[in-house]
């Protein structure tokens, strides 16, 4: 059944100038879609026109009648006393309305009521029952737990909250509602990795339809079944979640550049012979009405387009030359704000080369203990730096001395550069032409990230320290951030709640939970296997198998990024190798100091505890690293 078809749809906020220049599309009930474009494409115009926010210009639309939407970004003005409690409770007016009709009729229920008294008091009651209004309470402390909404928040004005907080408040109620259609705009912005991966199970199980835009593209590969881009206004279909897609569209790219060159060989072939026939046909009439039917046939051709790509970054940082192993060490680090403790005991060490991802919930402290580590914020505890590290910091929000300053300028003024490698070092950011010369101030989130990268590209840094590096950004801009880091060979560490993001660039994972800072000596992917096995074990069920994806995630983990933490986990063997074998000539010069020798064989011990697990991840990483090349 089709419950959503828009045919050439029209809508322009400027005259002649089109956001939605004729799509068409159909969706069917129970879909899960995913809306995919540019920033600025129109997919929350065609979101607020669904809905009858916005009216359209040309076209038809059709909604299947009885079918109730319900869109994400739209916030309802409510009473300036509501608490959030009350707005998360008014997805259940409906059924409260039968509770106060039925409490009203209680009271009126004596032995001398009349039965038509009765009678509506069942028939109330029984809709009640199975309208589920007997689990509202239930069913609102789920969704609340899901979605990261704590007892306080839940006690306090909704107009004291954050836009992110609003947002996480409104999806709560919006999911409670009897909604058939979930349009969803960015429904995982304000989400922490728990609170997403709780979301997806929640659509996963949904009966109705869902039509999301979203630049996770974790969440789309989970939840979508198939993709609509807006391009130019128009509609391109994939049937597939997003590594379908990636996949998809550059097939179709190489197929039109091949077909384009096939067709321009040929033109240029006849065109060739047409030129010759003319000549020849000088004095010959035959020959040259054949050279102008040749002609006229070419005219007649109908010609592909030459494909276009989305141009990509061109960029590699001058990472600075370090010696030793030892990049940064930290010791008895601890933070507390009065008597709330956000992270103590931290005893942590990074490598050379180390690419480490550091995860936790919404409001434990990760940019606090970024903050700390680099001087920002002061704290308890030894934090020493290697002594040829030179470190950078990308915060989340970026500021500029001199905003009122080109991009030019800022980079003539804040950098040592000439004219000429100012705009060559912008070029291969993705800056080129007038862009140069637009005030930075007038930059989107995406933009400051790429204009601050593109400013240390010279610098020299062996550590970038990155603080939600892909927050708010589309996935192209998410894209190009990727391919600036791609090749850094120095040290990351990074906050981030983007898994694609993680899964391609951490080695190692710190996790802030419980005021500790949990230790994991490897990458996403198993983390996220060492995670389900211990939730398992809790459960004490056997964890069923996992399905293969539809596609191998094209933009995920490289063998890079494999290849980088077998280089590690062999400098990390060879160093506790030269260890032990130390501890054996200690252990021998020891013989007759019973209680040295004691110290010696527990220190033996736990150094050949760590090789064997070493020894077991090496062998991991080396297969991982056979497949990918086979």
């Amino acid at each position: 059944m089709i419950e959503i078809s828009v045919k050439n749809l029209v809508k322009a906020f400027e005259k002649d100038k089109n956001i939605l220049d004729g799509i068409s599309f159909e969706i069917n009930e129970g879909e899960r879609v995913g809306i995919l474009g540019r920033n600025g494409c129109g997919k929350t115009t065609l979101f607020k026109i669904l809905t009858e926010e916005y009216g359209f210009d040309e076209g038809d639309m059709y909604i299947a009648p009885g079918r109730k939407l319900g869109l994400i970004s739209q916030i309802p003005n409510y009473p300036k006393d509501y608490t959030v409690e009350q707005v998360i409770r008014s997805a259940f007016r409906p059924l409260m309305r039968l509770q106060r009709e039925m409490e009203e009729l209680a009271s009126q229920l004596t032995a001398s009521a009349p039965p038509t008294l009765l009678k509506r008091y069942d028939e109330l009651s029984y809709r009640f029952e199975h309208g589920g209004g007997y689990e509202m309470d239930t069913q609102t402390d789920k969704m609340c737990s899901g979605l990261g909404i704590p007892a306080a928040m839940r006690e306090q004005l909704f107009d004291s909250l954050s836009g992110g907080e609003k947002t996480r408040v409104n999806l709560a109620r919006l999911l409670l509602e009897q909604t058939d259609i979930l349009l969803l705009d960015e429904p995982t912005n304000h989400l922490d990795m728990k609170n997403v991966e709780w979301l997806e199970e929640y659509l996963l199980s949904f009966k109705g339809t869902v039509l999301t835009i979203s630049h996770d593209r974790y969440f789309l590969d989970r939840v979508v079944q198939r993709i609509i881009e807006i391009r130019g206004g128009k509609a391109e279909f994939y049937s597939g979640n997003y590594s379908f897609y990636v996949v998809e569209k550059q097939a179709r790219y190489d197929l039109q550049l091949k077909q384009y060159e096939q067709e321009q060989a040929k033109l240029k072939q006849l065109g060739y012979t047409v030129e010759r026939m003319k000549g020849w046909g000088i004095n010959n009439r035959t020959l040259y009405r054949r050279a102008m039917s040749i002609q006229h046939r070419m005219e007649r051709i109908e010609k592909t387009e030459r494909p276009t790509k989305d141009k990509t970054v061109s960029a590699r940082f001058g990472e600075r030359d370090f010696r030793g192993d030892s990049m940064l060490s930290i010791r008895g680090m601890k933070k507390a704000f009065d008597e709330r403790v956000l992270f103590e005991d931290v005893e942590l060490k990074v490598l050379g080369g180390e690419s480490i991802a550091f995860l936790g919930d919404n409001g434990t402290g990760k940019s606090t203990f970024i903050k700390c580590l680099l001087g920002e914020e002061p704290c308890e505890g030894k934090i020493k730096f290697g002594p040829q590290c030179k470190w950078a910091y990308l915060p989340q929000i970026i500021h500029f001395a001199h905003p009122e300053r080109s991009l030019y300028d800022t980079m003539l003024y804040e950098t040592n550069c000439t004219p000429q490698q100012a705009r060559d070092r912008l070029g291969a950011f993705l800056f080129s032409g007038e862009d140069v010369f637009k005030p930075v101030s007038v930059l989107s989130g995406g933009e400051l990230m790429r204009l601050r990268l593109c400013m240390l590209m010279d610098e020299k840094v062996n550590l970038l320290v990155l603080d939600e590096p892909t927050n708010h950004m589309d996935i192209a801009s998410r894209e190009w951030i990727e391919q600036a880091l791609e090749d850094y060979e120095g040290n990351l560490i990074f906050v981030s709640h983007d898994r694609y993001f993680v899964e391609k660039f951490a080695t190692r994972i710190w996790e802030l939970k419980d005021g500790r800072v949990i230790d994991h000596p490897y990458g996403y992917e198993k983390y996220r296997a060492v995670q389900e096995k211990e939730r398992q074990a809790r459960l004490a069920v056997p964890a069923e198998p996992k399905k293969k994806p539809a596609a191998a995630k094209p933009t995920g983990p490289k063998p890079k990024s494999t290849k980088r933490q077998l280089e590690l986990v062999e400098k990390q063997i060879a160093k506790l190798e030269e260890t032990s074998a130390k501890l054996d000539a200690e252990i021998a010069e020891a013989a007759t100091d019973y209680q040295k020798l004691q110290e010696l064989m527990t220190e033996k011990q736990s150094i050949d505890d760590q090789l064997s697990a070493l020894y077991e991840q090496w062998e991991e990483l080396s297969l991982e690293m056979e497949e990918g090349q086979s």
